[in-house]
């Protein structure tokens, strides 16, 4: 009994250090892999520990090696492979070291980034170091130590928070105000309190008390501050928030960005001034101070306020999006524990299989059972993708596994199964699948539920099986029915999810049912080759999963 392999990777978490990682970048998908043995190879062989399927890549491109002196990539390619642009054959890495294999220009590796500070922060922190005020903003020397302050808190947990309570003690400290507010723009395009600080670096929490209609105001006016003094009383028409809580001086300061994602059904268009949200400085008893406020000084915090603030958020969703990206990692290696499949030793028959996953984590497996009534070879493709799917696969999965190994009766098993997933999950999700038991005797009892068809190859006939049921999950009280067949030595079944039938090439074509009948006398090898060569560079946009399970006699 042989198997080419099941293609997951497999993330050693047992160790307190912090293992070397790659991150691999392929267009706009960014995905993480732990080196957890050495050497890790590189290729576009499916064996290899780093897939890339781009064509100029090597079968078997290169490996990185651990020496005592560190991790050193030694290349194995005619193509060539490429460190920080240059050619190399052996080089040893240090972190942040950009690979390319093959090519320059398009995919690129990064080895063992550090995850310290993020790579946003990284570059804001760069940005402010090499920073400095407009001419005559007051002190040039404060303002930049202000700003650097709060740059580097970006290294914080917290850091969105930790970012505008910096950006307020120093807009208090260089305006002279008493109180400062942050307003930042919610997802239904309202401004929410954010933050705020008085003169004594106190929080407030409260906003009932500052005047709405300046907020307001500042947050549809085209200019880059509103200052409101109380002792110009023709200002003050329609102020009445100012005159009841007696403030003698408002600046409101809005924050915008250039909006560079183009137009959506309601948002601004490309180039147009996006609003992040608003500063709100005022004072009670410093009647025409605020409004003397140095305009260099006002224009450079409206600058650097909106960097802050959108970098500072940036960072916060890097750190969010890195956390959910371990937690996925730690899933995705308790998913390939669960769904490990034995190979057991059966004279009479001979699997081979593989499954790439799109996503981390998914809803295809393939599972082997062997028992006395003989080897039962289970195909299944869960409903959508991700975690939810994941988590239904994984509870499918361990219900076939005992009933077959009860050498239950298929039609039995699935009714069960199917009543089961229904009033659990109440259809919201259901599953694909396709189970062949294969006797010594080679008699092949096969069940089908909403699932490819799978194909007989016997000599150099092509059978498809087009005999077939509901998928479970979806409908109670459905009925299933199996179907037997004999098969002679040398006959073969193959049986694949949908990610085989709907992979698709640069042009949006899918591989289709006729291609896949097509390499079908190839064996097991010619359809992983031919799905591969058509699918050239385009990702996978379902999981893939192909077997093939052969009669000896």
């Amino acid at each position: 009994m042989s198997t080419t392999g099941i293609w997951m990777r497999k993330l050693d978490l047992s160790t307190g250090s912090d293992p070397m990682v790659l991150v691999v970048v392929e267009g706009t998908d960014r995905r993480n892999l732990v080196m957890d043995r050495f050497p890790f190879t590189v290729g576009r062989r499916t064996d290899r520990d780093l897939v890339l399927t781009d064509q100029r890549v090597s079968r078997e491109h290169a490996q990185f090696m651990r020496e005592n002196d560190g991790i050193y990539i030694e290349d194995r390619s005619r193509q060539g492979t490429f460190v920080n642009g240059e050619r190399t054959t052996r080089k040893r890495l240090v972190r942040n070291d950009r690979l390319e294999f093959g090519v320059q220009g398009g995919s690129f590796v990064l080895f063992n980034p550090d995850r310290s500070v993020s790579s946003i922060a990284q570059q804001f922190i760069s940005q402010f170091s090499s920073w400095k005020p407009s001419s005559g903003a007051g002190s040039d020397f404060e303002m930049l130590n202000v700003f650097l302050e709060a740059a580097r808190k970006l290294n914080s947990t917290n850091v969105l928070e930790d970012v505008l309570q910096t950006l307020l003690e120093a807009s208090l400290r260089l305006t002279k105000a008493e109180r400062g507010f942050v307003f930042l723009r919610d997802p239904m395009n309202e401004l929410r309190l954010a933050a705020g600080r008085d003169k004594n670096g106190d929080a407030i929490y409260d906003d009932t008390t500052i005047s709405k209609s300046v907020l307001r105001d500042a947050a549809k006016s085209a200019s880059e501050f509103l200052v409101t003094d109380t002792s110009e009383s023709e200002k003050l028409s329609g102020r009445e928030s100012v005159v009841a809580q007696n403030l003698k001086s408002v600046i409101c300061i809005p924050l915008r960005r250039i909006n560079v994602q183009g137009k959506s059904a309601e948002g601004p268009k490309t180039g147009d001034m996006e609003l992040l949200g608003v500063l709100y400085l005022d004072s009670h008893f410093l009647s025409g101070k605020l409004s003397s406020v140095n305009q260099d000084i006002l224009r450079t915090i409206a600058n650097g306020a909106a960097a802050l603030v959108e970098n500072a958020a940036l960072v916060e969703s890097e750190e969010i999006a890195r956390r959910v990206q371990q937690e996925m990692a730690i899933a995705a290696e308790i998913q390939q524990r669960l769904m490990t499949v034995i190979i057991p030793e059966v004279p009479f028959a001979k699997v081979n299989a593989v499954s790439y996953a799109c996503k981390d984590i998914g809803g295809d497996f393939f599972d082997l059972v062997h028992t006395d009534k003989g080897l039962s070879l289970v195909v299944a493709d869960v409903s959508g993708k991700g975690v939810s799917a994941a988590v239904v696969a994984s509870i499918l999965q361990g219900m076939l596994y005992s009933h077959l190994s009860e050498n239950a009766s298929l039609s039995e098993m699935i009714t069960t199964v199917n009543r089961f997933l229904f009033e659990k999950i109440g259809g919201q999700k259901y599953a694909t699948l396709a189970i062949g038991r294969l006797s010594q005797e080679g008699e092949l009892e096969l069940i089908n539920c909403g699932h490819v068809p799978p194909i007989i190859i016997s000599g150099h006939t092509v059978t498809r099986l087009e005999d077939g049921n509901l998928p479970v999950g979806l409908i109670p009280g459905s009925q299933f029915v199996s179907v037997k067949h004999q098969l002679k030595p040398g006959d073969r079944i193959v049986v694949v999810t949908d990610g085989v039938t709907e992979a698709e090439d640069a042009s949006g074509d899918f591989f289709g049912y006729d291609r896949l009948e097509s390499c079908c006398p190839g064996g097991f090898e010619a359809i992983e080759h031919a799905v591969t060569a058509f699918r050239g560079n385009t990702p996978l946009s379902d999981d893939c999963t192909i077997t093939e399970l052969i009669y000896n006699g």
